[in-house]
């Protein structure tokens, strides 16, 4: 199983930050659509992204939800072709949710930072420090802390919940305002 520690926060500047993360990579950005398709499961989170091109990879990962750097674990299966298998997990578990975004991504060392466009939600910064097989998560932790004063993330812009989290929020809010 995969492991990266990982901060989500709202953006401040949007703009701002994302050329202070410029000039931290020498990687090239990738710009990217995702459509994350999250499944009702009994542990953990398991959700089927599909991209832009029209791949995709399934995702199952569990982590606790706090403000602080939190250890994540994941496992990622990428496939070409996710339409049938989207199709079979939603008949079998029922869709959670879905999460629209357009994503920048900038590689910094072992850290990839995520700029966010979520559709309904906003702007977005998600910092994930991929750890080796025998890194330890302090580690991870000491990386990301670094990061966030680079890139003016302060502790007031932290968010602890999960972009599905706050999609359900965001269309109980609605479906109580709409009249019926």
């Amino acid at each position: 199983m995969s492991r990266n520690i990982e901060i989500k926060a709202r953006a401040r500047d949007f703009k701002r930050q994302m050329s202070l993360a410029e000039c931290l990579t020498n990687v090239e950005i990738q710009h990217l659509y995702q459509e994350d398709t999250y499944f009702r499961v009994s542990t953990g989170r398991l959700k089927l992204r599909e991209f832009g091109n029209g791949s995709g990879e399934l995702i199952q990962y569990e982590k606790d939800y706090s403000i602080a750097p939190t250890e994540s674990r994941y496992l990622r299966l990428p496939m070409d072709c996710p339409s049938t298998l989207k199709e079979a997990l939603s008949r079998s578990l029922g869709v959670r949710a879905v999460v629209r975004k357009k994503r920048i991504v900038y590689i910094v060392g072992q850290t990839r930072i995520h700029f966010d466009e979520v559709e309904d939600l906003g702007r977005f910064i998600e910092l994930e420090a991929v750890l080796g097989p025998d890194e330890v998560a302090e580690h991870g932790v000491t990386v990301v802390v670094a990061l966030m004063s680079e890139l003016e993330i302060g502790r007031q812009d932290l968010i602890e919940q999960a972009y599905v989290d706050l999609m359900e929020i965001h269309n109980l809010r609605r479906s109580s305002v709409e009249p019926p």
